[in-house]
């Protein structure tokens, strides 16, 4: 998924080969899919309010708008911003539905780990490819 213009950017020497980036998304989107479907299934069951599950609606946006940000329009500057509010929605939600399910936030911990280093990470690209 990772373009030519991308194997071209100047990168820090941790960032992670290009073949780690989809089996971790696999394993995170499965932890996703299972935590998201059921805080919307608690919100149309109206078990916890909309304004818990916006901020899991917002996550999904901005992480689905990354790629074609990136590697589409191929800014670096925009990527970085998304990211920024990918983590920023996900602390908001994870600290949202914790106190109606705490498993919710548990199971997204290694997607928090997984985007606060994907976060540095473009943030330093973005800044070496200034």
């Amino acid at each position: 998924m990772q373009s030519e213009w991308y194997q071209q950017l100047i990168r820090p020497s941790w960032s992670p080969p290009s073949w780690l980036f989809g089996p971790v998304w696999t394993f995170l989107y499965l932890l996703i899919v299972v935590s998201f479907f059921k805080v919307f299934q608690l919100t149309f069951q109206k078990r916890i309010s909309f304004i818990i599950a916006l901020p899991f609606i917002l996550n999904l946006i901005f992480n689905f708008a990354f790629t074609p940000l990136q590697f589409g329009l191929r800014s670096n500057i925009l990527a970085a911003i998304d990211i920024l509010l990918v983590l920023i929605t996900l602390v908001w939600a994870m600290k949202a539905i914790y106190p109606h399910a705490k498993w919710i936030t548990y199971i997204q911990i290694p997607y928090l780990l997984w985007v606060s280093f994907a976060t540095v990470l473009q943030l330093v690209i973005t800044y070496l490819n200034r």
